[in-house]
């Protein structure tokens, strides 16, 4: 038991495990996060639905998406933003590896009379020959990458966009890492049995990394037929930083704001949103 419960409270390095697909593939916990994403009340795998229309309604604006327009949506969801997109007449593709929420938003797609295209894929793998004039990526997904993989996620956007093409994506802000506290939790069916259909035991341990500006939500989750950790890392940046990582992959940093509805950039905002252009 001693052997186990300090296996629980190990710290790890930066990113040294990587398990974001877990929530997406296994069978059960995808559906709990498509209930979240679906959820039009709260900020939980998707924000509020209110915030998203207005979201939406500002990037169409912003960008001036429409008929000729073309879009990529990098962890697209049960596209709650692609669909918003498409019915501004832009030509719109959603890129997910949850396969659950594809499907939920190709039959919304189809409901609607939308033309989406949807790919299975994991974004720091997909390849394709089509050229963009804006790439998305909402809900500070970015963050959860390692350095590494955000080097790699960007050359990506470098290589489909067009010449003068946009990134959009949001992050979460110093802010944010100075208001979190290391905590170590323990709970019986957690998060109201997200992690499990049966019963399980959980552990949230959060670590916060000063020197690289890092947090780790670390879960280890004990049912009745196995054990498994999750680890949620969040990279938290100023605006020299971002603008850096940016620099370094040809893309130049056009405005920041608040978040990606377009609000007036706060320093005191645990998140902010970074439009960037292709160089």
């Amino acid at each position: 038991m001693f052997d186990e419960l300090t296996g629980i409270n190990r710290r790890p390095e930066p990113y040294e495990f990587y398990t974001a697909s877990d929530l997406w593939t296994d069978e059960y916990t995808s559906q709990r996060m498509l209930e979240y994403h679906l959820n039009e009340s709260v900020d939980a795998a998707s924000r509020n639905c209110s915030f998203i229309d207005r979201s939406a309604e500002w990037m169409i604006q912003y960008f001036k998406l429409g008929p000729g327009s073309k879009v990529i949506d990098f962890g697209c969801g049960p596209g709650l933003y692609t669909s918003r997109l498409s019915k501004s007449g832009a030509d719109v593709t959603g890129v997910d590896f949850s396969k659950r929420s594809l499907n939920y938003a190709t039959e919304e797609a189809r409901k609607n009379n939308l033309s989406i295209n949807y790919i299975h894929s994991n974004y720091l793998e997909y390849e394709t020959d089509e050229k963009f004039d804006l790439a998305i990526m909402i809900m500070c997904d970015f963050t959860a990458l390692s350095p590494a993989q955000r080097g790699t996620l960007l050359g990506r956007f470098y290589k489909i966009l067009k010449s003068g093409g946009y990134v959009l994506l949001d992050v979460y802000s110093l802010s944010y890492f100075r208001s979190l506290q290391e905590k170590a939790v323990y709970e019986f069916n957690m998060m109201d049995k997200f992690w499990s259909a049966g019963d399980c035991y959980c552990f949230l341990n959060t670590f916060k990394y000063d020197d690289v500006k890092v947090i780790l939500d670390k879960y280890t989750i004990y049912s009745k037929s196995d054990k498994r950790t999750v680890y949620n890392w969040f990279q938290c940046f100023s605006k020299d930083a971002i603008r850096e990582e940016f620099d370094k992959s040809g893309f130049m940093i056009k405005e920041i704001f608040s978040d990606v509805a377009g609000s007036v950039y706060n320093p005191e905002s645990h998140e902010f949103a970074v439009v960037a252009c292709r160089v």
